[in-house]
């Protein structure tokens, strides 16, 4: 299976990388400026010892001057030291700002979806568009992540260039002796161009053949993507507590073993990286080997001429070898460095179509009004919506009002409509046709945060955070303590809350602390229903909120339903037609619209309704 990849100029290449760094440098500053220098500094200081042990040897070859060669060691032991204090401090300080790389990395990719509308993070396509991403970036390093380490080598491999060239460049405009005889060839200008040739040659050859086999991992991405997936997912579900249970009783230990011990899988024996390992990704990296050992051998031997020849000492002999040596090791990281970023580009460019996605929602300046007397009223007219690629009508023509201070109730079979008619009130998704209005204002011309603060909402599947009980209900560290505990014990959970070992301070779940405390499912629903009351916003939404609950849980609950709201508006989903007694007005929906309005008594009264049918189809179960 491959990777779908089309083809990138270098002027197209360049410019995403470009892209890339300027993102990355304002994410984590530091970072990029700490690795510039400390690799700047690791590329050239190499050549200060390189050049000072070739004078010191030529002095102890030649002259063998003691004042001389004291001086040569005083200094190469100074420079030393100060260049190690200058390493130990780059490297110190470029270690604990990439300590955090990845966790920038992601937060990049976190603000992106906290940024992003709703109707964005629910569209299953720009999942998939974030999964896919995502699972490149862990299964094979590609993308942002890939950016820095790039970068790292290019810059290296330019500074190891340049910082050789200085120590080099004699080599080819010394002359031997003309008493050499033979050897005077060495000084024809086409034999050196013949030689440099070479040189250049074996040193571009060497990382072509080595990015040539590196790009068997980014054109075969997408089989090592779906390989690690499946590792990912069969070779870890043992450590999974919830599939505990069913992994006994079916026995999918087995079935699991199938992928996590088959052979022929993406990196296994058999599999399709290990064929190529033996094939042309091992041939093409056994010949850069090879031409580097070619490349070896001819700088050793042109030098070692020159030498013989009269051409220079034995101390310009080590300079020379190991400063060209250094230098085309640098083209050679260079070249392949290019590879690497060629290689690399389609996937950064998946992580930039991801960060371009726009929002669609228009955001609106007014403020909304700060009542205390909560006097906000909102009116659906003449609403529809479709989701985004669909066809058919998932609300059609829906005419409502919601007063201050009153209870209403929205029911309805699976599939009618009634989690959308909240993500609409809520301005998750904006109507297809038809307008929302706030106090006679269409929500749209709020300012988009201003108006989600005036609804608290418990979600049938809400989540809770591995932190103290405080804070999940407060959605916050620093909060009021008797609040968050009068909200929790109206909520149901006031008996529970003073078992807890440590009240509010105690933290749910383990994840984080070893005393973390379980909770149930019905007591998790309590702590959701007492943040949305902790909020203290005008329209509290309840989508299921007892479903977890036993029968007496549930019955107190709904007792203490007027207390526990107060004075906001309340709307609430739910399957079980008992608890719409409790409302002043019932919503019916069906098919995506509003089929009945009214009271409980009123629609159980229209024995050829929709609402009469779900409450007997209920009631039968609890009577004889």
């Amino acid at each position: 299976m491959k990777n779908s990849k089309k083809a990138h100029t270098w002027k197209q290449i360049f410019q995403i990388y470009w892209r890339a760094i300027k993102l990355l440098s304002h994410v984590y500053p530091q970072l990029m400026i700490s690795r510039f220098l400390c690799t700047v500094w690791t590329a050239l200081t190499p050549y200060v010892n390189i050049y000072l042990s070739a004078l010191i040897i030529e002095e102890m070859s030649g002259g063998r001057n003691p004042r001389r060669l004291l001086q040569l060691v005083g200094i190469t032991l100074l420079l030393a030291g100060g260049i190690s204090l200058g390493t130990a401090f780059l490297t110190k300080w470029k270690n604990v700002q990439e300590a955090c790389h990845f966790y920038k990395d992601e937060a990049i990719f976190s603000k992106k979806l906290f940024d992003m509308d709703f109707i964005c993070i629910d569209d299953a396509k720009v999942q998939e568009q974030f999964d896919i991403l995502k699972q490149y970036s862990y299964s094979g390093g590609w993308g942002i992540f890939r950016v820095v380490s790039n970068c790292d080598s290019l810059i290296s491999s330019v500074f190891t260039f340049l910082g050789g060239i200085p120590l080099t460049i004699t080599l080819f405009t010394r002359k031997v002796p003309e008493s050499a005889g033979g050897y005077r060839i060495l000084n024809n200008a086409l034999f050196l161009l013949l030689v440099f040739g070479v040189m250049l040659a074996v040193t571009y050859l060497a990382p072509i053949f080595s990015t040539k086999a590196g790009s068997y991992w980014s054109t075969y991405a997408g089989a090592h993507r779906k390989g690690n997936l499946l590792f990912g997912y069969f070779g870890f579900t043992g450590y999974n507590k919830d599939l505990a249970a069913d992994m006994r009783i079916y026995r999918q230990d087995v079935f699991s073993d199938k992928y996590t011990g088959d052979k022929k899988g993406a990196f296994c024996s058999q599999g399709m990286f290990a064929k190529f390992g033996r094939g042309p990704m091992g041939l093409l990296q056994a010949a850069s080997a090879a031409v580097s050992v070619i490349f070896t051998a001819v700088v050793y031997l042109f030098v070692c001429l020159k030498a013989w020849a009269g051409a220079f000492g034995v101390g310009a002999v080590t300079q020379y070898i190991a400063a060209i040596t250094k230098a085309s090791s640098g083209v050679s990281t260079m070249i392949a460095t290019v590879g690497n970023m060629k290689n690399n580009t389609p996937f950064l460019e998946q992580v930039f179509d991801f960060l371009d996605i726009p929002n669609p929602m228009y955001q609106g300046s007014l403020t909304v009004e700060k009542r205390r007397d909560r006097d906000y009223e909102v009116e659906f007219k003449n609403v529809s919506f479709k989701y985004p690629g669909s066809d058919n009508w998932a609300l059609r023509n829906v005419n409502m009002k919601f007063k201050v201070g009153s209870r209403m109730a929205v029911v309805g079979r699976n599939g009618s409509g009634k989690t959308t008619f909240i993500k609409l009130l809520c301005r998750l998704y904006d109507p297809t046709e038809g307008e929302i209005l706030l106090n006679g204002i269409n929500i749209r011309k709020y300012n988009y945060l201003d108006y989600l603060m005036i609804f608290s909402v418990v979600f049938q599947d809400f989540k809770l955070f591995s932190l103290k009980l405080g804070e999940n209900v407060a959605s916050g560290v620093e909060y009021d303590r008797e609040l968050a505990e009068d909200c929790l014990r109206k909520a149901g959970f006031g008996e529970r809350l003073a078992a807890m070992p440590e009240g509010l301070d105690t933290y749910l779940y383990k994840d984080f602390n070893k005393d973390g405390v379980d909770v149930s499912g019905g007591e998790a629903q309590k702590i959701a229903l007492a943040r949305a009351l902790y909020k203290d916003a005008p329209f509290i939404v309840l989508d299921e909120p007892t479903a977890a609950l036993d029968p007496i849980a549930e019955a107190e609950i709904y007792t203490k339903f007027n207390d526990i709201v107060d004075d906001k508006t309340a709307i609430y989903i739910s399957h079980r037609l008992s608890s719409c007694k409790f409302c002043d007005e019932i919503a019916v929906f069906k098919d995506g619209a509003v089929v009945q309005k009214g009271s409980h008594s009123t629609l159980l009264a229209d024995e050829g309704g929709e609402y009469y049918e779900l409450w007997h189809a209920q009631a039968q179960y609890y009577t004889a």
